[in-house]
């Protein structure tokens, strides 16, 4: 980790009250500065809140350490009013790219969003979503039906995507992880590992009858009838861990709970 001017903290915390009330006291010890003008983000809150700081944040490409104040904290640091300064000097980078996705709609709109977990579609209605999955432009699967679909980066394998039984992916191993949600037909299929340079394309089959939503990072597009994702190598996000505690120990972590 480079040099911190101690003065050159900016702290941010999620509404909660546990949040907030943490965040005063650094405050009264560093100040607080102003986001610009930072060499490095503190977050306090959650993984949600960390999601929310990144993204919020891209922009400035800081590096970001979390201090766990939410429930799971997969993302986070322990929490600690001690020797934060310390902890910073020491922390160890961990350097990610989000995926990129692009939505078409029904009504011929595009959306773009970036996700740092995963982008999933999810049926809309009470009907099982049918999808086509095209990867790097061949037709893998001519018919998906199934509740919902995802692709998962190696960070945001522990979250929805280790839910809906997808595989936890080491950070350093370059895939994706492509997982169905509560498959009906192939009844047997739960997903695929992918490189992480594929290129996947969902097709909304019958979208008037079973309308689909998209999601990035809880981003959401209605009305969806192609999704494109690939991983945006042109984005980082740098978050902070204490040695010893980085996403590689936590992934093994996870696995044993």
């Amino acid at each position: 980790m480079t040099k911190i001017d101690r003065k050159r903290i900016s702290f941010l915390a999620s509404k909660t009250k546990m949040a907030q009330s943490a965040r005063d006291p650094f405050v009264q010890q560093f100040g607080d500065c102003e986001l610009d003008k930072a060499d490095v983000i503190v977050a306090l809150g959650g993984d949600g809140f960390m999601l929310e700081t990144l993204h919020a944040t891209q922009r400035l490409n800081l590096p970001v350490y979390g201090m766990n104040r939410g429930t799971v904290g997969f993302l986070m640091n322990e929490f600690s009013p001690d020797h934060l300064y310390d902890r910073l000097m020491n922390a160890e980078e961990a350097v990610i790219n989000p995926l990129r996705m692009n939505a078409t709609c029904v009504d011929g709109s595009n959306h773009s969003e970036l996700a740092i977990n995963e982008v999933s579609l999810l049926r809309q209605g009470p009907q099982a979503a049918k999808l086509k999955i095209f990867v790097d432009g061949r037709l893998r699967l001519d018919e998906l039906a199934c509740d919902g679909a995802l692709v998962a980066t190696p960070a945001g394998s522990t979250a929805y995507n280790y839910s809906a039984h997808g595989p936890i992916l080491p950070i350093g191993s370059e895939v994706l992880a492509l997982t169905a949600m509560a498959a009906f037909r192939p009844r047997r299929w739960r997903g695929a590992v992918l490189p992480k340079n594929a290129q996947v394309r969902f097709e909304v089959i019958e979208p008037d009858k079973r309308p689909v939503m998209a999601d990035a990072d809880s981003r959401s597009v209605q009305d969806v009838v192609v999704v494109e994702i690939e991983s945006a190598g042109d984005v980082q996000h740098r978050l902070l861990f204490d040695p010893g505690h980085g996403l590689e120990e936590r992934l093994i972590q996870e696995q044993f709970v």
